[in-house]
Order: C-alpha cells, then structure tokens, then sequence
C-alpha cells in the first residue's frame, strides 16, 4: 500500500497539479493538507474520476485536511482529542483495509507557531501535547498505523539547507523539537530516516527568494509509524520533482509504502 501526505497549500488553485501527481504516482492513499476549503465546496468529481473515496475535514479559507483512497474509508473521526472547543481542521483520522491488514492512517496539519513566542507558539506546544497523547494511545493499541503530514517541525539541522536561518523560528526553536523527539520516541520511526540517513532532503521550499532553484530548502512534511507499520516498511521517499512544475505548492509529497 503506497501512502503519501501532501501539503497541497490550496485545493482549487493547485487542482491540475494534484490532477497530475495522482494519475502519475497513482498512490493508494493520499493524505492532504490546507485545502482551504470547506467540505461543501471540495473539487471532488475530478478526483473521483481518478478513483477516489474521498473524507474532508474542511475550514473557509485556511487549514483544512482530506483523506483519498483508492479502497474504502472506515472509522472516519476528525479533529485531534483533548480539546473540545478547537476549532481548527487539523486532524483526520481513518482506517483502511490492506490486502491482508488494516492501517490506521492519522492525517495531520500541525500548527506553525509564528510568531514565537506568543499565543500561536502556545497553541502550537498544547498541539503537540494532545498529539502526543494521541500518539501514546496508538502505540498502546498496537496497530499498525501512521501519523503523517505536514508537521511544521524541522527535526535536526541536517533537515535543512541552512538551519542557522530557522534558529529563532518557531518550526526550529529547541522546545519544538523536544516536543517531537519526545512523540518519536515513544516508539514510532520517522519513516524517511528509516531508508536514508542523507542530508539535502527536503519537503519544502519556499515560493519567495528563488529557494526552489537554490535547493534552500527544510524537510517538515513526516510519516511517523508504529513498530507494527515499521516492520512491514518496504520503501519511503519524496517526489521533490513535483515542486518544479506548474503553480505547484510549495510542498512536495512525502510516500511511504507498506506490505499490508
């Protein structure tokens, strides 16, 4: 089963080149993120038209997160627990069956946190702690699942070009990445660092400053996974390619595929 988690930054004015992603790479899972829009309004028959099931968990104008599958949809919840009067679309929670097993897929969009400090950073801190006692739950469940999307984390400094321009952010800062060793090692893997320890590989590049054909670029986009999608882990990657082409995102997706 081949999972990717793309940060599309805009379902209506990147809906051609997801269009071509989804027919080339043609992924079994998709799992999206600031699709801006509300679920009413979501493109869904072109995608459909591809072979999509399709969930949203939407928001006017900004946030918002979907899950396309190429196999049924069961146990749809949305939103991350632990705080009931978070509004943000930032969670989506599904489950879909393998050949053989079912995969627990956590899509997310985890909060940036800029300013820093200040009540953004705030919220993005609580984020993290919800999500690691989400991540905890998982983990006692024993399944074979897998948080991923666009964590707004830059884990080391080998995950960017130049990690002395991110020390003050809020993607960079040393209480971020506590907050995401502490989730990692609970138990899960980072699945990219489980198939290269290289640095130079990023999911981002900005749109301003020619960051893209300077290869200034940060790895945030992630797919975490239990010791139980670990072990049946076969490949993970980036299609980096994507973020040269036509009014792309400035993301680019993030695949992993397990033998499930």
């Amino acid at each position: 089963m081949k999972i990717a988690t793309f940060n599309i930054n805009g379902i209506k004015a990147r809906l051609p080149a997801l269009l071509e992603w989804l027919g080339e790479v043609q992924p079994d899972v998709a799992l999206l993120q600031e699709i801006k829009s509300v679920d009413e309004n979501f493109p869904r028959l072109k995608i459909e038209e591809l072979g999509y099931n399709i969930e949203t968990h939407g928001q006017k104008s900004f946030n918002g997160i979907a899950v396309l599958s190429k196999r049924p949809i069961e146990e749809v919840t949305r939103g991350l627990p632990g705080d009931d009067s978070d509004e943000q679309a930032r969670w989506i929670e599904a489950v879909v069956m393998g050949e053989r097993d079912a995969v627990r897929l956590c899509g997310l969009y985890l909060p940036n946190g800029n300013p820093a400090p200040g009540p953004k950073y705030d919220y993005k801190l609580a984020w993290m702690e919800r999500l690691e006692a989400r991540a905890r739950d998982l983990l006692t469940a024993e399944e074979i699942a897998v948080m991923a999307g666009d964590y707004n984390v830059i884990p080391e400094r080998r995950d960017a070009e130049r990690p002395d321009a991110w020390i003050d952010d809020a993607l960079f800062l040393p209480e971020t990445r506590r907050a995401w060793r502490r989730i990692v090692n609970l138990g899960f893997s980072d699945a990219l660092r489980e198939t290269t320890q290289s640095g130079g590989v990023y999911t981002f590049w900005d749109y301003q400053r020619g960051a893209w054909e300077r290869n200034d670029g940060i790895r945030i986009d992630h797919a975490l996974v239990t010791p139980q999608a670990a072990d049946r882990l076969v490949a993970a990657g980036v299609d980096a390619n994507v973020r040269g082409r036509e009014k792309p995102s400035d993301h680019v997706p993030v695949w992993i595929e397990l033998d499930v």
